[in-house]
């Protein structure tokens, strides 16, 4: 057991998991969209709809928008911050059946038209993971730099990404893919060792079948 497990995140807020998770997955999201948001539709579910006021989860989320880390001590202002930029937000409590009793799903529109759709749930000590991505389910702990390669579904896109980050010497330690069907469209979940340079997801991004590549960090 390392020191985090112990003594948990550094943070501003009453709960690790209701504020410190949810400013991850709120950066999770901003990140996936790649641009300014104009709204943000939160649903909250299981505590997180409970409670989520008094935890104050609602601020902890769109500060993770607004791209504050747990520890900032924005974070409380984070709701006047958002209006003052012109984000509409939207908070709903639903269910989802299945899932973790944390859960939100975050779907966020930017103000060059991008749309993104982010389900996260906060798993305790600021640990997040993030099931499922627009109609994608993933599986990204968001514990290492992650790589997601959105593509379409065609042969010789895992090795050609891949190569790629072996040519860069960027060691894999974490693997999955996901699709909405065969042929159609794709998502490489890739984390690595260590740090990788934003030119990587840039060169890939050039490739073609590539519809998009984003690096999260959100340690």
């Amino acid at each position: 057991m390392d020191v985090f497990s112990i003594i948990g995140p550094v943070m501003i807020g009453p709960s690790s998991s209701h504020t410190a998770g949810a400013v991850k997955i709120g950066n999770a999201a901003a990140s996936l969209l790649g641009e300014e948001p104009a709204s943000a539709d939160i649903l909250f579910v299981g505590s997180f709809a409970k409670t989520y006021k008094g935890h104050g989860t609602d601020k902890a989320v769109i500060a993770g928008i607004l791209g504050m880390k747990p520890s900032d001590s924005r974070i409380k202002t984070s709701m006047n911050l958002a209006k003052e930029k012109g984000i509409k937000i939207a908070f709903r409590q639903g269910e989802l059946p299945g899932a973790h009793p944390n859960t939100m799903v975050i779907t966020l529109a930017g103000k060059r038209g991008k749309k993104v759709s982010v389900q996260g749930a906060s798993i305790g000590g600021g640990n997040i993971v993030i099931n499922r991505i627009n109609s994608y389910p993933v599986n990204v702990a968001g514990q290492n730099t992650t790589l997601l390669v959105f593509h379409r579904d065609v042969p010789g896109m895992i090795s050609d990404v891949t190569r790629l980050l072996a040519i860069r010497d960027v060691n894999i330690n974490h693997f999955s893919l996901s699709r909405n069907r065969r042929g159609g469209a794709a998502v490489m979940a890739i984390e690595i060792d260590g740090e990788m340079d934003d030119d990587i997801a840039q060169e890939i991004n050039r490739a073609h079948n590539i519809l998009s590549a984003v690096v999260l960090r959100l340690n």
